[in-house]
């Protein structure tokens, strides 16, 4: 019998940040990575979550993965083809949404993300892609998952642009500014450790590492001091049916991977 591949830090990472849906979750999604993670989720775990594209299309059946939230494969037998007004509007804003996923270009010690610009405001060095939805998911959702590559420089001590609110400036910011989901569950998984919002203080503490990935080499990699678990746990190596599902039924192209 042939062996199945080493897992990829990047594959744990996908496969691990599904997890954190539970079957029967309404779930917000872009594409990209928080794509893949609630593809293997539905075909897992939670056969009963209920998968939202921000576009507006509810529960679709889609395998192989898609290239992006406009790809046609994203309509495939879905409950419902809506509008953007529909994601948000319709669901999010109404509080229906238990997890909300989102990327970024950085990601600071308050889990706010920046996906709109880097350097000054007024002149930037870069101009990304913006919020489309992802302010609102920050903003609404009663769980939020951040995934992102593990770079020191996607980890500032600030980010230069605030597109997605965090905890904004600590415990109470995002209460004090006004937002509709004061004190949420917040997530950061990486392909180097999973981080979550400690509340009582509104800052990232690293509780897992990948395996086989140090703390310290977590910490030289991070722009910020983060907290550190009195309990850190080792993620465990995903099982070779998972890697299958993954690799060879999710996405078979190798479109992520």
């Amino acid at each position: 019998m042939t062996s199945v591949p080493k897992a990829t830090l990047k594959e744990i990472m996908v496969i691990e940040a599904s997890k954190f849906i539970s079957n029967g979750d309404t779930v917000m999604v872009g594409t990209g990575m928080p794509f893949v993670a609630s593809i293997f989720a539905l075909k897992s775990h939670a056969p009963e979550m209920c998968f939202v594209v921000e576009t507006g299309t509810i529960a679709p059946e889609v395998i192989p993965i898609p290239i992006s939230v406009s790809d046609p494969r994203v309509m495939h037998r879905a409950v419902k083809l809506g509008s953007l007004l529909d994601a948000l509007g319709g669901i999010l804003h109404r509080g229906m949404a238990d997890i909300g996923f989102l990327g970024g270009a950085q990601i600071d010690k308050f889990a706010n993300v920046n996906s709109t610009l880097i350097g000054d405001k007024t002149n930037p060095k870069v101009r990304l892609p913006g919020s489309g939805g992802a302010n609102d998911i920050a903003s609404h959702a009663k769980q939020i998952l951040i995934i992102a590559p593990h770079e020191k420089r996607r980890f500032p001590k600030k980010c230069d642009y605030i597109t997605s609110p965090g905890y904004l400036d600590g415990p109470d910011g995002r209460a004090n500014a006004g937002l509709p989901v004061e004190y949420p569950d917040i997530s950061v998984v990486t392909d180097l450790a999973i981080m979550k919002i400690n509340k009582s203080v509104g800052i990232l503490e690293v509780t897992h590492t990948m395996p086989e990935i140090s703390l310290d080499h977590i910490i030289e990699n991070t722009g910020f001091k983060p907290l550190i678990s009195n309990q850190i746990e080792v993620i465990p190596v995903p099982t070779d049916g998972e890697l299958d599902l993954l690799r060879n039924k999710i996405d078979p192209n190798g479109v992520y991977f």
